[in-house]
């Protein structure tokens, strides 16, 4: 299996990706990281990855589905843990003001304090941010702070998101498939 997802590597996408190679496909396979998932798709209907993992709570899920409908099809479903999340403040900012944050992280915590809303496309952009100096906080993966203890430091832990995730393929689930609930014409496309 040649599963792709959203990268880096850090990303979320990348260790739900791993822990189902892990437990779904018998720690087989590997995984191919994507900038976004619109080359993601692109990817896995020209047949270079044999199935794509997305999280239902990213921004882009809903025009992925629209846009590929007919071509490429859910075909197992599952829910699981993100790293554990954090709303990390840089040391050196005495009030900080700027903060970054992935689009679905946004009602994780109260952000009244920050005057300005920087909007990344993964929490993995929001630790790199934080790493670089670009922002005062950030709400990203907690473990993001020991790569620079002197420099950052946990103003609030988070836990961890429960998501559900989707596994998509260019073949159906076969109508028997305990995931399918269709109507007796198998949802099969027009």
């Amino acid at each position: 299996m040649r599963l792709g997802t959203l990268g880096p590597e850090s990303s979320n996408h990348a260790l739900i990706a791993k822990r189902y190679l892990a437990r779904r496909a018998n720690g087989t396979g590997e995984c191919v990281y994507f900038e976004d998932f619109e080359r993601a798709f692109e990817a896995l209907l020209a047949g270079d990855i044999s199935h794509l993992l997305q999280c239902t709570a990213h921004s882009s899920h809903a025009d992925c589905v629209g846009r590929t409908m007919h071509r490429a099809f859910p075909v197992d479903v599952f829910i699981a843990g993100s790293h554990p999340l954090a709303l990390i403040v840089r040391r050196d900012v005495q009030r900080p003001s700027r903060l970054a944050l992935q689009p679905a992280t946004r009602h994780y915590t109260d952000l009244s304090a920050f005057d300005e809303i920087v909007e990344l496309p993964t929490t993995s952009a929001v630790a790199d941010a934080l790493l670089a100096g670009e922002v005062d906080a950030g709400l990203c993966a907690a473990q993001v702070v020991s790569q620079a203890p002197q420099t950052l430091r946990i103003e609030r832990a988070l836990g961890s998101a429960l998501d559900t995730w989707v596994i998509y393929s260019t073949t159906q689930a076969p109508p028997s498939s305990p995931l399918r609930l269709d109507e007796e014409d198998g949802g099969q496309a027009p």
